[in-house]
């Protein structure tokens, strides 16, 4: 399901810093460094466009894909023998019911109050795609991540490799011209980085356990309360690192990399670690 589009200054910031990035890093760090007519010129500058490209594009699949909506018919089913666990309330008991949106909660659900309705398997709301990330659209966003990661890393390494060029000139980089945008696109590449690196290491951790960040920040309030009475808290959609990666991006890890999430479901029921010892009870 698409959204529709409505105007993001953070959309627009990041977009600016994406063409400027591109920018210098064809037209200045390549060229000063290899020359674009030369072959690893050439070839530097395809693998970039290309990195880039990919990284566009999941850009906006992350922006304008809905990232799951509740159906208002949705109803839990407690009697279904074929789901083994239902997520209640902290305190009472009840089965989830949003109040705002006036209908139950699936599992992993809940209400974005910026989005103002409920997400399937919400992680957060992201200002920077001004989009929840959630079910239909994490796979994307991450994805997006780890592009943009290489991409800022690629275009520094070009950076550093073509002022070491330049340096060998003393005259040439006493009158610089670009001397500006080296020092901005040093600092942007800079901190991009290591703000995108610390962010796909959060999530391939997060993918590793099947967690969203906000079942990450409930799961260390249950276990300090496990803790506290003498039991063991164990996250339900942990099925292993494996099959937690297969389960958020995709059964091939050739589509790993792709955009496409057709494996993902409906958001309604998801498989967790208890679903074999539900069903071996059901049987005896």
């Amino acid at each position: 399901m698409k959204r529709g589009f409505s105007f993001s200054l953070p959309v627009t910031v990041v977009l600016s810093a994406i063409a400027f990035i591109y920018f210098c890093t064809v037209f200045i760090f390549i060229d000063r460094w290899f020359g674009l007519m030369t072959s690893p010129g050439i070839m530097n500058a395809v693998v970039f466009t290309g990195v880039a490209t990919m990284c566009v594009f999941n850009y906006g699949f992350a922006i304008f894909t809905d990232p799951g909506r509740v159906p208002s018919t949705f109803m839990p089913d407690i009697e279904d023998s074929e789901v083994s666990i239902h997520e209640i309330k902290r305190k009472g008991g009840d089965l989830r019911y949003c109040q705002k949106c006036s209908h139950f909660k699936p599992p992993r659900a809940h209400h974005c109050r910026v989005c103002k309705r409920c997400i399937l398997r919400m992680d957060h709301h992201c200002i920077w795609i001004n989009n929840c990330v959630g079910h239909a659209n994490y796979k994307v966003f991450f994805v997006f991540v780890v592009y943009a990661v290489i991409a800022c890393i690629y275009s520094l390494v070009l950076l550093v490799g073509s002022l070491t060029n330049d340096s060998q000139n003393d005259e040439q980089q006493s009158a610089d011209p670009f001397r500006t945008a080296y020092v901005i696109s040093g600092l942007l590449l800079v901190s991009l980085s290591v703000a995108l690196s610390v962010l796909l290491g959060w999530h391939i951790y997060l993918i590793l356990q099947n967690k969203t960040t906000i079942e990450y920040h409930e799961g260390v309030r249950a276990m300090w309360l496990a803790e506290k009475g003498g039991n063991v808290n164990k996250h339900p959609y942990d099925l292993g690192a494996y099959e937690n990666l297969t389960t958020v991006l995709g059964p091939s890890i050739f589509c790993w990399i792709c955009p496409k999430s057709r494996h993902i479901g409906n958001g309604l029921r998801f498989q967790t670690a208890y679903d074999g010892i539900s069903t071996s009870s059901t049987s005896k």
